[in-house]
């Protein structure tokens, strides 16, 4: 059923919380045609935001009792830790029989939010773009997730999102979550450092709720800091045998079989090199370990995990991850040396004790919970790269369009 012209006329949609991604989707809306927006963000914001959005056809409540009393599709965009405590305080004023969904990066808490602190009668249809506000939201991927509601409300969930002009994908919040969620230095280091900095030009959060509150995450984050820390003794013991076979297997496993036949993610290393940061000549440049993708391989592999499943509902940074992993694990050049390297080299050893180091340190961070101890992490080192997070935004903005136009069209027939 879609809604007519004179629908969008009196359809309701509220957005609580009026950040980057809320006020995306808002205007998304209205550009669709649809009449009645209400936004709101903390009472203490309500003037400032009313003089924002002065002029944008964008109606601006004083909180989010306002809004879910007269809206109905009510969608929370708010921090993925404060979810609970934000529906607990609106949800119940939510109209009788409306939709409500939420942008949370972690669908398990929230969830749980909906379910305890809804009422019965309200339908939940909730949603997760996989990219940030900067990027356009057309073609990137939208997961629809249909947890509760008649086939008549879902309807009416789905032709609003389709304003976003997103590439929708349906799951339901456990397979969302259980998503997985990371010399030669050529075109491989410049997508490493540019997916880094464009994490870091991004606001800690949101990468915080995905890493601490999804129990999936966690599995992974513990799995992959004990990949690291094997691999690195295997490394540091010279025991190059084992080291290679170890790598091998983790390879096979992930790229073998029908992932061998499939379409690289990233089409060569001189397309990478056009999103170089850095100055130094690829002649001058030195042998690598690249123990991060190799311990995330090794992750997988561990975790029986095939991380082409549900390739399309992965974020940007992922996809650039596993391109940049594909890519270093089928060429078997680049693969000897970072093997040799690994186990070979005392200096790239030394250089890998930092990555060792600070991994185990963001994962205790992660597996204790601490939102303060990451935030503080987080924003200190986007800190120290803060000269360099525009351009990369620009660099991982293409590469991104680059891996879209590149997956779509595989899967044209």
């Amino acid at each position: 059923m879609a809604h007519s012209a004179a629908e969008k006329q009196t359809f309701q949609i509220g957005i609580i919380g009026a950040g980057e991604m809320g006020l995306l989707y808002a205007r998304h809306f209205v550009k669709a045609g649809w009449t009645n927006v209400n936004v709101c963000d903390l009472p203490t914001k309500y003037l400032d935001l009313k003089a924002k959005l002065s002029g944008e056809g964008i109606t601006v409540l004083p909180d989010g009792y306002a809004v879910s009393r007269i809206s109905d599709y009510v969608i929370y965009s708010v921090e993925a830790a404060n979810l609970d405590s934000v529906v607990a305080q609106y949800g119940r004023a939510t109209k009788f029989g409306a939709i409500v969904g939420g942008q949370t990066s972690v669908k398990t808490p929230e969830i749980a939010a909906f379910e305890k602190h809804l009422p019965s009668d309200v339908q939940i249809v909730t949603m997760h773009s996989l990219h940030g506000p900067n990027i356009s939201t057309a073609g990137q991927p939208l997961v629809v997730i249909r947890h509760r509601s008649t086939d008549e409300k879902f309807q009416q969930a789905l032709e609003v999102l389709e304003s976003l002009q997103s590439r929708v994908v349906h799951l339901s919040f456990e397979e969302h979550d259980k998503a997985p969620t990371r010399t030669y230095i050529g075109g491989l280091e410049n997508v490493k450092i540019n997916i880094a900095l464009r994490i870091y030009a991004n606001k800690w959060h949101v990468y915080a709720g995905l890493a601490i509150l999804n129990p999936f995450a966690q599995a992974q984050v513990r799995q992959y800091v004990q990949s690291v820390g094997e691999l690195y003794r295997l490394m540091i013991l010279g025991k190059k045998d084992d080291f290679r076979k170890r790598i091998l297997e983790a390879g096979a496993f992930v790229f073998g079989g029908s992932s061998a036949s499939r379409k690289p993610i990233l089409l060569d290393d001189r397309i990478m090199e056009r999103f170089s940061l850095g100055a130094i000549p690829k002649q001058q440049r030195k042998p690598n370990s690249h123990l991060s993708l190799l311990a995330m391989v090794d992750c997988w592999h561990k975790m029986d995990i095939n991380p082409f499943d549900h390739l399309i509902c992965q974020t940007p940074p992922f996809r650039l991850w596993l391109g940049i992993t594909e890519f270093c694990f089928r060429n078997t050049e680049i693969l000897e040396e970072s093997i040799e390297a690994a186990t070979s080299d005392q200096e790239v050893h030394a250089e890998d004790l930092p990555f060792y180091s600070v991994a185990n340190g963001w994962a205790q961070c992660i597996l204790h919970g601490t939102f303060e101890g990451y935030r503080l992490r987080f924003e200190e080192t986007a800190k120290f790269f803060e000269p360099r997070l525009d351009d990369a935004k620009v660099n991982s903005s293409a590469m991104i369009k680059l891996i879209t136009r590149h997956l779509r069209s595989e899967a044209e027939p």
